[in-house]
């Protein structure tokens, strides 16, 4: 498992270095990266058992159309993956073409801990034991990187069954990084701890995503599509919410929106 932090989404448009000229079949390829960033929840602690990542370019029916990729299994906190951190879960060369989904295949060892500590088996619906699928609808061209970043909305995704046992449905969005930008910034003091929400308003009902600050209160939104965002800071108590309107964000680009100080 490999966490890393503050991709620069300059990388998206890049051509990838595995393209090699005396080989036709690599010069007919594109490069895919998947990672996965968390939309987070009110719990402790959300691990998920991913055992493949793979694609569907023909949208066919079944298990025909799915190709693996070389994929990072293992045991992921979803909760870590917030302020830019993020898991990088798979990524190799690929045919230039259309792709319809992305899918993750779990195994059995999902947990859920609560914010009392307690540690409980999150259940995977029998319908999504296949694999869960995420809409991409990308063309891929050749000699591009495409790094897809799928989005786990975690407080969405978590749903409690009444009898102290919890399913996992999950609510994933994928953008690539080749169509979006990200907002980062820092706010102050460290003990309002804020959730950062992005609203796009330039478009009808456009994107809301969110996030939280790190220890040093620093937070960063990837996976924006380019637009104009207002910035909604919810704050712990005795601090007061606040909001930045106005936020551009451009593909391939990080907008940085300086220091916002929070009042009590």
């Amino acid at each position: 498992m490999k966490f890393l932090r503050f991709l620069p989404l300059a990388l998206a448009s890049l051509a990838f270095a595995g393209c090699n000229d005396d080989n036709e079949t690599d010069n007919d390829s594109a490069a895919i990266q998947v990672l996965l960033i968390d939309a987070p929840g009110d719990y402790k602690a959300v691990n998920i058992d991913l055992q493949k990542v793979q694609v569907n370019a023909t949208n066919a029916a079944g298990e025909e159309g799915w190709q693996d990729l070389d994929s990072e299994a293992g045991k992921y906190n979803l909760l870590s993956l917030v302020n830019g951190s993020y898991a990088f879960i798979a990524g190799q060369n690929f045919p230039a073409g259309h792709i319809e989904q992305i899918r993750l295949v779990l195994g059995p060892n999902n947990t859920l801990t609560l914010k009392d500590g307690t540690t409980v088996d999150l259940k995977v619906p029998s319908g999504q034991t296949s694999g869960l699928k995420i809409n991409v609808n990308e063309d891929l061209k050749a000699g591009v990187t495409y790094s897809f970043v799928l989005d786990f909305d975690v407080a969405k995704s978590v749903v409690a069954r009444g009898n102290g046992e919890y399913n996992l449905k999950p609510v994933i969005r994928a953008v690539p990084f080749a169509l979006a930008g990200s907002i980062k910034g820092t706010v102050t003091p460290l003990a309002a701890k804020p959730q950062v929400m992005a609203i796009r308003t330039d478009v009808a009902n456009g994107d809301t995503i969110n996030t939280y600050t790190d220890a040093n209160g620093g937070f960063q939104v990837f996976g924006a599509k380019a637009g104009t965002y207002r910035l909604e800071f919810k704050a712990a108590a005795p601090y007061k919410d606040t909001q930045k309107e106005n936020v551009s964000v451009v593909a391939d680009n990080v907008t940085s929106v300086g220091v916002i100080t929070l009042t009590q």
